[in-house]
């Protein structure tokens, strides 16, 4: 149970290892910062769950992911100024009594999400 995210590098095929991620609870227009990881070799965050059963409350959050900073530390030659940077997921709790798992799938030129199990 949880908040959970996953990253997949979809122009390597390959784990999002090293990218950055930032959790954010959001209320209107403000963010409040809850955590900040770089992803482990499998492309998820190195100590489980972004938050744990008893730290996720119903409400919106925000996640926000490094792209153009892992894309570049991968080598690839991006424009300047690139056209994804960060990718920012807004989404909702509303039962903080389930798995809420937000995986992304990347490239410089696209992304997708959905809510997982």
């Amino acid at each position: 149970m949880g908040l959970s995210t996953h990253v997949l590098d979809t122009m390597h095929g390959t784990p999002a290892a090293g990218m950055r991620v930032t959790l954010y609870a959001t209320q209107g227009d403000t963010l409040k910062p809850l955590k900040q990881c770089v992803l482990n070799q499998d492309g998820r965050t190195p100590d489980g769950p972004l938050l744990n059963a008893t730290e996720l409350q119903c409400g919106t959050y925000r996640l926000v992911f490094d792209v153009a900073a892992y894309f570049k530390a991968c080598g690839v030659a991006l424009p300047e100024p690139n056209f994804l940077d960060r990718v920012n997921l807004d989404f909702g709790v509303a039962d903080p009594g389930q798995h809420y798992h937000v995986p992304l799938l990347v490239s410089p030129w696209s992304y997708s999400t959905y809510r997982g199990s």
